[in-house]
């Protein structure tokens, strides 16, 4: 009896971690990869509303087919126009930089299946993607809702990263009111988004907002930068600047008051320069943390809805929508198949953009 008793409380011990673990596990299943699948299903179907409930009728493809070459092309990638001759030198640098990135790989000796397949999918995808951005963004063409994301995405990202690491450099200085500063540069994150998107739609109006003298000073009163897509774009990156950055600061200020200071001290006795300092000692030591925060960012910064929606409703036209705000909008007109086809599409970018990124950033650390 002893025996069995041992025997059995062994083995309860060996099960115990899946036993606890399972609870969680199922939570998981029932809340996001479940919700997956229904909503992968509904992508590759055509819904509609019936008397007495709704109908559901697998068409394949078919909402992919209308993003990329049927009716919601001009919706999803845009309109075409013609490459210049400045934009064709472009696509080929890109591309000879991509070949030369390819051949540097195949010549290293690190050669695996998986490797080559990967650095094969970046290089088209990146191609296909530069090639795209130069055919819409012309006098021409206009962007959709891909190209207008990745506008939000690259430069709100890069332009946050600049200047909450600039300011966390400052901050960590020993100046006066450095803590005062710190919580202030701390409060846009603890605003909701739609508050920011209203307060910006304020402050920058032109005709009646608080900055109107300023404007007419000038001589910007009279435009109506709603109607221009650009500075609609420009103002909608803007208020994600402000909302975003003093996540990029608190993390990137953690970060730096962690690095070694007895290395930064040897460097100031030996009478290195503050670039120096920054460029062999900080630098080297947060840039895992400047990785793992920049890819938080970039994966959020794909799902950018409340300021466009807020601050323009995604125009003029489509100008200033992204491709969360084109799945709402596609969801609110009841067409909830095409909506899961631009959700997917948004997945298959996102995953693409993290991916190549974490790949890039782990080969630089590796050479570094």
């Amino acid at each position: 009896m002893k025996k069995r008793l041992a025997a059995f409380s062994e083995w309860a011990d060996m099960r115990a971690p899946g036993v606890f673990i399972l609870p969680s596990i199922l939570v998981i299943l029932m809340l996001a990869i479940f919700p997956l699948i229904v909503s992968l299903y509904l992508s590759l179907s055509r819904f509609k509303f019936v008397k007495g409930g709704f109908s559901l009728k697998f068409i394949g493809l078919l909402n992919y087919k209308k993003l990329l070459v049927g009716s919601q092309q001009f919706h999803f990638l845009g309109v075409f126009g013609e490459l210049t001759a400045l934009e064709t030198g472009i696509l080929a640098v890109a591309a000879v930089l991509l070949i030369w990135w390819l051949v540097r790989y195949f010549r290293s000796g690190r050669l695996s299946v998986l490797g080559i397949l990967g650095r094969l999918i970046l290089t088209i995808g990146i191609f296909t993607l530069t090639w795209l951005v130069l055919l819409t963004i012309n006098q021409k063409g206009y962007p959709g809702t891909l190209v207008v994301t990745l506008f939000y995405v690259v430069f709100g990202v890069l332009i946050q990263f600049l200047i909450g690491l600039g300011l966390a450099l400052l901050c960590a200085q020993r100046i006066p009111g450095r803590n005062f500063f710190r919580l202030v540069f701390f409060f846009p994150l603890m605003v909701t988004p739609v508050g920011i998107a209203y307060t910006f739609r304020m402050l920058v109006d032109t005709t009646i907002g608080p900055f109107t003298p300023i404007w007419e000073f000038f001589g910007w009163g009279a435009i109506p930068w709603v109607t221009i897509p650009w500075a609609a774009r420009w103002v909608i990156m803007l208020g994600d600047t402000w909302q975003w950055t003093p996540f990029m600061f608190i993390v990137l200020l953690a970060a730096l008051e962690n690095q070694p200071r007895d290395q930064v001290e040897a460097a100031i006795v030996d009478g290195a320069s503050r670039w120096q300092i920054f460029r062999d000692i900080t630098w080297p030591a947060i840039v895992p943390v400047c990785v793992t925060l920049t890819l938080i960012r970039l994966i959020e910064a794909f799902k950018i809805v409340d300021l466009p929606n807020v601050l323009t409703n995604g125009g003029p036209g489509i100008a200033s929508e992204s491709l969360t705000l084109h799945s709402f909008m596609a969801w609110r007109t009841l067409d909830l198949g095409g909506s899961a086809a631009v959700a997917y599409m948004l997945l298959f970018i996102s995953v693409f953009f993290a991916l190549s990124f974490v790949n890039f950033a782990s080969h630089r650390m590796k050479d570094a």
